[in-house]
């Protein structure tokens, strides 16, 4: 067989339309479901940056596929949905970074509530021995 005709039987036999439609559809849901949970106050904005963004890629890819060819292309990768796995890895290390992050701060916040309820702990503790009339 020659390779033209080999190609042209390859997309034939998948329908890669109506899988661009499904991955349309999962993209624009996906982009969708975050608007919601921070509509809902579930996720915060400034949280919900990455999601947003990594929603948004894969909703132009899902669009325009020539794209996700070209930058298949342009990174060395062969298969162009292959291409997709790289970015949703990349998309879960930053996010992954962005909670670290955020549980850093978090911790920091924790300590040094933590460290003021103690001083003001002590400080009504001394309070109430200055106040206490008996004898020691």
């Amino acid at each position: 067989m020659e390779p033209h005709f080999q190609e042209q039987l390859l997309h034939e036999s998948v329908n890669t339309v109506r899988i661009q439609y499904i991955a349309i559809a999962g993209s624009f849901l996906f982009l969708l479901f975050i608007l919601e949970l921070i509509r809902r106050k579930k996720i915060r904005e400034a949280y919900s940056l990455l999601w947003l963004f990594f929603s948004a890629v894969f909703l132009f890819f899902s669009i325009f596929r020539n794209c996700l060819e070209k930058l298949a292309s342009f990174l060395g990768i062969a298969y162009a949905p292959a291409a997709i796995f790289i970015l949703l890895l990349m998309a879960i290390i930053f996010v992954l970074i962005q909670f670290s992050v955020i549980l850093t701060r978090i911790s920091e916040q924790n300590k040094k509530l933590i460290q003021e309820i103690g001083i003001l702990k002590a400080e009504i503790d001394s309070m109430k021995k200055d106040d206490d009339p008996r004898p020691a």
